[in-house]
């Protein structure tokens, strides 16, 4: 297992990831001695009985109540005197007190991210911990001792108080912990792993539990899963693509370069690459076929006849060709799937400005979380080494670094951006299923020759449902402050709802964009067979053989029947001399493996399953590599 070295500076989200997901970490020396002098400096400012915020007062709206050398308490009577210094005591309250979370635990690699993240804060030297006690931290995070942090209880205005306060409330041997995957308490965890409880000392508890980490861990996460699925969107994008023979105008470099924004031109030029090496796309109106059901008539040979559908065009007689001869020299009078128009409907055309404009969203997020990572955000700060300071105040500054509306207002642009690219998802889908939008493709994406199958049709409905789950899960939970702390935290950031819904929302964003993939992978088929079984026909007869397949056309004895017969002929020539018609090398091999696991749906069946493997291929990153792979040079 790797070892990830933090020292407050150069923590990475993909550091983080593989910490989160199992890396060890160790300490760098001279984060260490800047964590011990921060922590000197404060003893001795205690020493000198300096008034300092969470050192030597009390918490939030407790901050005007100065700690003294006893308690008050312990001259009532009867009372027990306690051995412990109120400075120590101020410290342990504090993490026991607002360990207050609720709901479902974070899983394990949320709160590994967490640990992660305090642990790489605190090294810069600025939250006067022991060293000892970030020592003991780390040595908890490297045991594989997981605190249970439910999921509800953060407002992410002081941080991510209460969230923070189950991390530590562990290293004291307090609350639960998971250890080998068995929930325990945090004193057996400790004890289970060799290790022993800590007693915080100045300023300890309000360091560890004063920041952004839950926020900051569970967005990372969340941005490295939805820049997985920026690859996969763009995946589903181009093979149903090729599912439609689309047409490629649309993502020349030349047309956007026009209006340069990174995430549309890196989209565009990335649908090139996935689509590179089709025949399916741009391919020419006339040669696309559109889909009759089977009949027992509809094929001459016995491998034909196996097809499960049959293919045609209409004809375009003379008489309505007036004012288009030009277009009709060009592109031969027959409607088959493609209609003879210069551009695809906006879920296809606008696919890089759609999808490009979620990289951006995601872009602007990968910005604030870099920087964040190596941020301090507890309260107060400590500059020890601030050497003109003329008292304390200048050297302990309370601040809001703990605040975490840029986090908040980050998450909330991806936040609004996940359905946006659920929804085009979806819509393409849609179009696949709809024998109104196909462009020639049987309803529902099966032959249904007997009027009893339904095809792909429900995996539209499922699609159609998370997306409004999605939608009504969009709301920006930013834009709603609820005071806090008797009205001296009167304005919080909810950034820590905020990218916990992000989270789980990326993942309902996957298994909508396996739902399109599932589906474009059977029009695939069906397009590509229909073409290939055109060209098949066209090799092996003459004009007058092609010409069963056209409808419109004039009777024999006709004056336009030689003219009908002579562009039968170029249009079963241009068939004939073509090569086999196959989609892009890197929507083949996605194709490819998801057939490995998911048979083409020639007769109806249980789907369940099916759907359950898409979405698993998605999650497991199987088609992603199947795809990288078609891309990697030779």
């Amino acid at each position: 297992m790797a070892v990830v070295r933090l020292d407050g500076h150069s923590l990475t989200r993909e550091r983080l990831v593989a910490v989160a997901r199992g890396a060890r970490v160790e300490l760098d020396p001279d984060a260490l001695a800047r964590v011990a002098r921060a922590a000197d400096f404060l003893a001795a400012q205690v020493a000198k009985q300096e008034p300092i915020y969470g050192v030597s007062t009390g918490f939030g709206s407790n901050a005007d109540k100065l700690l003294g050398a006893h308690r008050l308490r312990d001259e009532l009577p009867g009372a027990k005197p306690s051995q412990e210094p109120p400075h120590i005591e101020l410290q342990r309250n504090l993490i026991v007190t607002h360990a207050v979370c609720v709901g479902e635990p974070f899983p394990p690699e949320v709160v590994r991210a967490m640990l992660c993240i305090r642990i790489n804060t605190l090294l810069r030297g600025h939250s006067g911990i022991r060293v000892q006690t970030l020592q003991a931290l780390a040595a908890m995070l490297n045991a594989g001792i997981v605190p249970v942090v439910p999921q509800l209880g953060s407002v992410g205005a002081s941080g991510d108080l209460a969230p923070l306060s189950h991390l530590a409330i562990v290293l004291l041997g307090g609350g639960e912990a998971f250890v080998d995957g068995q929930r325990m308490p945090g004193a057996d965890a400790l004890a289970r792993k060799g290790l022993a409880p800590v007693a915080l000392s100045y300023k300890e508890g309000l360091a560890l539990n004063n920041g952004t980490a839950q926020m900051l861990a569970t967005g990372v996460l969340a941005v490295q899963r939805l820049e997985e699925l920026l690859d996969i969107a763009d995946l589903a994008a181009a093979m149903t693509l090729d599912a439609f023979a689309g047409r490629l105008g649309a993502f020349a470099p030349e047309v956007h370069a026009l209006r340069p924004h990174p995430g549309q031109v890196a989209t565009a030029a990335n649908l090139l690459r996935l689509l590179d090496g089709s025949s399916l796309a741009g391919i020419a109106y006339h040669l696309v076929p559109k889909f009759r059901p089977w009949l027992p008539s509809s094929w001459d040979t016995p491998d034909a006849q196996a097809l499960g559908f049959d293919i045609g065009w209409d004809w375009v007689p003379l008489s309505q060709r007036h004012g288009r001869e030009k277009f009709y020299q060009r592109f031969l009078p027959f409607r088959g799937g493609k209609k003879h128009q210069p551009q695809d409907s906006y879920s296809l055309r606008c696919i890089p400005q759609v999808h490009g404009a979620v990289r951006d969203a995601l872009a602007q997020a990968k910005r604030v979380l870099d920087i964040e990572l190596n941020a301090v955000t507890d309260n107060p700060l400590v500059f020890p080494d601030k050497a003109d300071a003329a008292h304390v105040e200048e050297q302990v500054i309370s601040a809001g670094h703990f605040h975490g509306m840029p986090l908040a207002l980050a998450m909330s642009y991806l936040k609004a951006a996940i359905p946006v690219l659920a929804s085009i998802s979806e819509r393409r889908l849609n179009k696949l299923v709809d024998p109104a939008t196909s462009d020639g493709l049987p309803p529902f994406l099966i032959g249904n020759e007997d009027g009893t199958e339904s095809g792909h049709m429900i995996v539209q409905y499922t699609a159609a449902a998370i997306v409004n789950d999605l939608a009504s899960r969009a709301m920006p939970a930013t834009v709603y402050s609820i005071p806090t702390s008797a009205n001296a935290e009167d304005h919080v950031s909810m950034g820590a709802n905020e990218a916990r819904h992000v989270l789980a929302m990326v993942e309902d964003l996957g298994k909508v964009l396996a739902l399109e993939l599932y589906t474009a992978a059977q029009a695939l088929d069906l397009r590509r067979d229909m073409i290939n079984a055109a060209r098949a026909l066209a090799r092996r007869v003459d004009a007058q053989g092609f010409a069963v397949k056209v409808q419109g056309g004039p009777p024999p004895e006709s004056p336009q029947w030689p003219v009908f017969l002579r562009e039968v002929e170029a249009l079963r020539t241009q068939l004939a001399e073509a090569p086999e018609f196959r989609p892009g090398r890197a929507v083949a091999a996605a194709h490819a493996a998801l057939r490995a696991r998911i048979p083409y749906l020639d007769r109806d069946r249980a789907l369940d399953g099916e759907v359950a493997a898409a979405v698993a291929m998605v999650a497991d990153g199987s088609l992603l590599a199947a795809m990288r792979s078609a891309l990697a040079p030779a």
